[in-house]
């Protein structure tokens, strides 16, 4: 055997953490060029940054490169690991031979020759290629030395595979396995054999990413009369060319093609000067990784780039935001806000008989109320909703002796007719008045017509609040109801000043949530579908993963925002405009000059004074009759402006809480998954080279 490099003194062992580094041509270890390490690290970060959301089989290939790396880059950097790799009796081991000067691989008739790899080794400035030849399983009685010892192959590491295509299966395993390994190929084909397609289609094709890296040689030309050999060696590049290698022509990088004869030495010069030149660079392990790198790549392709331009555009958002307000019934609570105000004015406005006779008139709905079986314990008005299973509303008509309907219910005629989902109508025979906010739901809308996903603001048809004022609101928030004697939750519960909660039995008190939700699910769905268009299909589910998990309890919080929206409208506006103080003064001096007026006329008709003095009376008992109803007039006029303002900022203020609660649960999350695809992108294209 002969005589072995020396491997290296412990002293000499570079311990590596993993970061990629190679070794400069005098031995000492250096960071890796730009490139390749910014490559190396963005691969490296692009595996952490996927882990939760690719498959461990995905990401292997990548892993991989990475140790592979890691593990060259800790080994022998002044060596260049070339191995010769051919078909059964290509030449293979005779051209090994010829480079290494001597009979270092067996040579014979029979196949296969080469069972296990040979090395030769041409000792470089230091050493170190003991742990490369373990690394990539060499035996020890199969490694050695060139017989010449030429330096112009110093630090060259070559390989003798066995055959690619041997009958022997752990033949090939073996050649699969090293080809991984190495820095760079000799593949060597004869004449006979160079279209194999075993070699094209397993080997040089897969490998043509590897061109770099690699030599193309045509052994046994001699065999070739005249001026075959040239022949052969241009179908060699043209099938070279199909397979998608690059070859080094006109100094462009390349897989270099050669013609030679091991046998007579023809071309072997020529081979050796090019190892020569190749082996000095110190580039070969450089190359081969950034080969590997490009192929890990490649393979992440499909999980990393997107399709078109991804993101949820304002648009996105804003139409997201947009059916979160219809869920709440913004647009209606803002005009059950304008009606109120316009109420509060009016009853400010008015004159004290008028305030009188509402309080008169309430009274009265009290009193019959309790006629027609409503009272303490007994909700007054159904509860608006559509059930899990898609029942319409729940609506509850009253009739003259009491009894309450579910289905459409109007003017005091109960039915199970069609569902009106998001519409309550109040039905009354008697004179029971209440009020009720219902939400706007999905299903048949008040106009007959299908609104799948669309919600539409119920309408109520109520007779007085509590303060005796007669309304007509339109709302979109499921189960809040307040009728004369309280206000009912969203679970279809009372307050303690006078309802009764409804039992778990009742089918008309349904789960508030319900009639929201469908409009809800469509809008989550929707807005995730847009922000995952284009994406590759991990992150898209990853972003619609991030939708659903949002959506969990978003209409709980809706309705949670409706009902804090409906408790801070009650009772009016918090501050009160002055006119309307000026207003009700007005109205009392002319109530005053009313009264004052009409006694004064009574005196004279009944000769209390005298009869002339009914004239004097007449001036004071006109100007307050005409007055008052003309002043309130005059109001309602100019309330219209404030009122419509005051019902605007009611609808800014539900719709910018809902839009809020969606951005906080949907869009944000949303966005996050975004971000993260971003940053997996960028570190996708800097480890692509892109």
């Amino acid at each position: 055997m002969e005589a072995m490099v020396q491997p290296r003194s412990p002293a000499d062992v570079e311990s590596g953490g993993g970061g990629a580094y190679r070794w400069a041509a005098d031995g000492g270890r250096r960071a890796v060029g730009g490139g390749l390490r910014g490559r190396l690290d963005a691969l490296r970060e692009l595996i952490a940054l996927s882990r939760t959301r690719l498959d461990g089989r995905t990401l292997e290939g990548a892993g991989r490169v990475l140790e592979t790396a890691d593990e060259r880059y800790r080994l022998s950097g002044e060596h260049t690991v070339v191995a010769i790799a051919g078909a059964t009796g290509s030449g293979k081991s005779s051209l090994f031979n010829a480079l290494a000067g001597a009979n270092r691989s067996q040579v014979g008739p029979r196949r296969p020759t080469t069972a296990e790899p040979v090395a030769c080794v041409w000792p470089g400035s230091r050493p170190g290629a003991d742990g490369l030849l373990h690394r990539l399983g060499v035996p020890t009685h199969r490694r050695h030395v060139p017989a010449d010892g030429s330096s112009e192959l110093r630090g060259l590491i070559l390989i003798d595979l066995p055959d690619h295509d041997s009958s022997a299966t752990e033949h090939r395993a073996q050649v699969d396995r090293m080809l991984e390994l190495v820095d760079a190929v000799i593949w060597v084909v004869d004449p006979e054999k160079y279209a194999d397609a075993v070699l094209h289609e397993r080997y040089l094709r897969p490998l043509a990413g590897y061109a770099e890296v690699m030599f193309v040689v045509l052994n046994q030309v001699d065999r070739l009369p005249g001026d075959a050999a040239d022949q052969v060696v241009d179908d060699l590049r043209r099938l070279l060319d199909e397979d998608g290698l690059a070859l080094g022509e006109h100094g462009e990088p390349g897989a270099a093609v050669l013609a030679l004869s091991a046998a007579t030495g023809r071309g072997v010069g020529e081979l050796r000067e090019a190892l020569g030149q190749f082996v000095a660079e110190r580039g070969a392990a450089d190359r081969r990784l950034a080969a590997d790198v490009d192929a890990a790549t490649e393979r992440l392709r499909s999980v990393y780039v997107a399709q078109s331009r991804v993101g949820l555009t304002e648009r996105s958002r804003a139409e997201f935001d947009d059916r979160l307000a219809e869920a709440v019934g913004a647009v209606a609570t803002g005009r059950a806000a304008e009606r109120d105000w316009l109420r509060y004015a009016e009853r400010a406005c008015g004159s004290p008989w008028s305030r009188m006779r509402m309080r008169m008139r309430m009274r009265g709905r009290r009193g019959s109320r309790g006629a027609l079986g409503f009272g303490v314990g007994a909700t007054d008005v159904g509860m608006t909703g559509a059930g899990l299973a898609g029942v319409g509303t729940a609506g509850a008509g009253t009739t003259g002796a009491g009894t309450t309907g579910v289905g459409a219910s109007r003017g005091g005629r109960t039915g199970a007719g069609a569902a009106d989902v998001g519409r309550t109508d109040v039905g009354w025979g008697g004179a029971a008045r209440g009020r009720l906010i219902g939400r706007a739901g999905v299903g048949r809308s008040q106009d007959g017509r299908g609104a799948a996903g669309q919600a539409r603001a119920g309408l109520s048809r109520t007779g007085w609040n509590g303060d005796g004022a007669e309304e007509l609101t339109a709302g979109g928030r499921t189960g809040i109801q307040q009728g004369p004697v309280g206000r009912q939750s969203a679970a279809g519960h009372r307050r303690a000043d006078g309802a009764a909660a409804a039992g778990p039995g009742d089918a008309s008190v349904v789960d508030g949530r319900a009639a929201a939700r469908p409009v809800v699910e469509h809008a989550v769905r929707t807005v995730a579908a847009e922000a995952a268009h284009g994406l590759p299909a991990p992150w898209a589910h990853a972003v619609r993963d991030a939708a659903d998990r949002g959506a969990y309890g978003l209409p709980e919080a809706l309705d949670k925002v409706a009902a804090e929206a409906e408790e801070s409208l009650r009772g009016g506006p918090a501050v009160k405009p002055r006119w309307w103080t000026v207003a009700a003064s007005l109205q009392g001096m002319l109530s005053v000059l009313q009264v004052v007026g009409v006694l004064w006329l009574l005196g004279a008709v009944t000769g209390v004074g005298e009869a002339t003095a009914w004239i004097s009376g007449l001036l004071p008992a006109v100007l307050g009759s005409v007055g008052g109803p003309a002043l309130a007039w005059m109001c309602r006029v100019v309330a219209r402006g404030p009122a419509r303002r005051y019902g605007q900022d009611a609808e800014r203020r539900l719709r910018s809480a809902a839009a809020a609660c969606g951005r906080a649960r949907v869009l944000e999350p949303v966005a996050a998954e975004l971000l993260r695809y971003r940053e997996v992108r960028e570190q996708y294209a800097v480890a692509s080279g892109v």
